[in-house]
């Protein structure tokens, strides 16, 4: 019996993300929202007036990225930024009719995304691999020196 081959989970990983990316970005220019704004726009549909620090963090983002899409997101009219009535430095960000009606979009497309996704596995093997996937984020957690 020969030895177990192991595999080759960075590649699998690297390739399945730039697929991913690239299939989520061709269906982006046919509705006009990425999905950085997708998940901004989920963030603000359950807490519309969320800080835009608060967001950031809650997409993986630092202070430029988060910037940067902020800055997109108030050009395309999906969101409003405002400063924070208690703390001038602090900003906070609001849907705008346009960016609830993309996220009504960005719900839809989610659960085509989340079909393909899971299409061919049962429910406790998409439990497992979630669990694996989460587990990343604490072995690997994201440091200002990373």
């Amino acid at each position: 019996m020969s030895p177990r081959r192991e595999p080759r989970l960075v590649f699998l990983l690297t390739v399945a993300q730039r697929r991913l990316q690239r299939w989520m970005a061709a269906r982006a220019q046919a509705n006009g929202v990425t999905a950085a704004q997708s998940g901004l726009l989920f963030i603000l549909g359950q807490r519309d007036g969320v800080l835009m620090g608060e967001a950031g963090a809650a997409l993986d983002l630092g202070p430029p990225g988060i910037s940067g899409l902020v800055d997109r997101m108030t050009t395309a009219d999906l969101i409003k930024r405002r400063a924070d009535p208690d703390d001038g430095r602090a900003w906070r960000l609001w849907l705008t009719p346009a960016g609830r009606t993309a996220l009504a979009q960005a719900k839809a497309g989610l659960v085509e995304v989340n079909a393909r996704l899971t299409e061919g596995f049962s429910e406790a093997e998409i439990d497992v691999v979630a669990r694996w996937l989460t587990s990343l984020q604490t072995r690997f957690p994201r440091g200002e020196d990373q």
